[in-house]
């Protein structure tokens, strides 16, 4: 894969490039989940989960931080492209990690990565872009949160 966006002579991109790169890799990444489809897995036994957590000593597989409370038993390869539920493809991951994580390809969680770290730099360094940056992902978490509390609300109250 190539390392980053095309830039011209000139040292300017206009981001479609990226844009094609993200794209290809989304559909190509749907199109392995279609090949896949499979039925629905069995829940884990409170035994495997504790097995599947001691693999890491208590850690999350993705940002290394202690796991307490809920988490997710992750698919080492993902069940999308024909990784099996079967406890050695599993490693725990805090429910945040995993959920964005996802099913990338490794192509797609690496350039990711990458953004997440520029738009970082650029939140810190309070530049023009970090300041949009900033106030759209505060709205964007702001919503995400709501949606959290109110599933939450609805599973206590039954509704």
């Amino acid at each position: 894969m190539n390392e980053g966006a095309h830039v011209s002579v000139s040292g300017e991109t206009d981001g479609k490039e990226l844009h094609d790169q993200l794209t290809a890799l989304r559909r190509l990444r749907e199109q392995g989940k279609d090949a896949n489809r499979r039925p629905r897995r069995s829940l884990l036994s409170a035994g495997e989960r504790a097995a599947i957590l001691r693999k890491t000593g208590g850690k999350c597989h993705i940002c290394g931080g202690d796991i307490r409370g809920r988490w997710h038993a992750d698919h080492i390869l993902a069940h999308s492209a024909g990784g099996m539920h079967a406890e050695d493809n599993y490693l725990p991951a805090h429910v945040t990690c995993n959920n964005y994580r996802w099913d990338y390809l490794p192509e797609e969680f690496e350039l990711i990565l990458k953004l997440g770290v520029w738009a970082r730099t650029e939140v810190e360094k309070g530049t023009s872009v970090g300041l949009a940056i900033e106030k759209k992902f505060s709205q964007k978490e702001a919503k995400r949160q709501a949606r959290r509390k109110n599933a939450m609300n609805d599973e206590y109250t039954g509704t």
